[in-house]
């Protein structure tokens, strides 16, 4: 029986538009007015910043180093207030939280820094369905590509990795990784059958709510 079901959170549990306005609208919309350039440069020469990094590093997803990296004194709490009205939960999280909350432990465990995920979870009325909430980045230093994470937070919760169920929006992070410790891992993706696709080789599901019939 397993006892632990931990969520990443952008992408599967909350939209992710909400962080694609900050990075792809906000932080553009600062360097245009601060280098008093045209939006769509900026947008993309940002773009191409970001992606000689990769979400592989850390750096991609601490909004502080971006800042200071491309001269921006907007506070991050200040541009990440300017989208809140954007926060929307990804369909049937709620109700998905609820029915498994009477049965399992709730983990978020996200890649976002923690500015992001208390911001969204507040925003979002979700932080109570969660006994721990982690973001890999800002409390462990760590991306989710390393396994360590995950048996970082097996350990902190005192559970095996047979023990716990994984969900995820990335096909590596939250699933291949956490899948070759054990964990019984799903990858979120609304494309699988739209595109016809047929995966042998990840658990995948299109909705949310597809967990229920798996779980309970």
């Amino acid at each position: 029986m397993k006892k632990v079901v931990s969520f990443d959170l952008d992408g599967t549990l909350v939209d992710a538009q909400y962080g694609e306005l900050v990075w792809n609208h906000g932080i553009p919309t600062e360097y245009s007015r601060v280098h008093d350039i045209p939006f769509e440069d900026a947008k993309s020469y940002i773009r191409g910043e970001y992606e000689s990094v990769g979400d592989g590093d850390i750096r991609w997803y601490e909004i502080g180093h971006w800042l200071d990296r491309f001269g921006l004194d907007v506070p991050a709490p200040v541009l990440l207030d300017r989208y809140e009205s954007h926060i929307a939960l990804c369909p049937h999280s709620r109700e998905v939280l609820e029915a498994l909350g009477e049965r399992y432990t709730l983990v978020i465990a996200s890649n976002a820094a923690r500015i992001f995920v208390d911001k969204e979870l507040s925003h979002t009325g979700l932080t109570g369905f969660f006994t721990r909430i982690v973001s890999a980045t800002t409390d462990y230093g760590l991306v989710k590509k390393k396994e360590e994470f995950f048996q970082r937070l097996c350990g902190e919760m005192g559970v095996s990795a047979e023990d716990v169920v994984h969900v995820g929006d990335h096909p590596v992070f939250d699933h291949d990784v956490p899948a070759a410790l054990g964990i019984e891992s799903y990858h979120v993706d609304d494309r699988y059958v739209r595109n016809g696709a047929v995966s042998l080789a990840r658990r995948t599901i299109t909705d949310l709510e597809e967990l229920l019939e798996v779980l309970l």
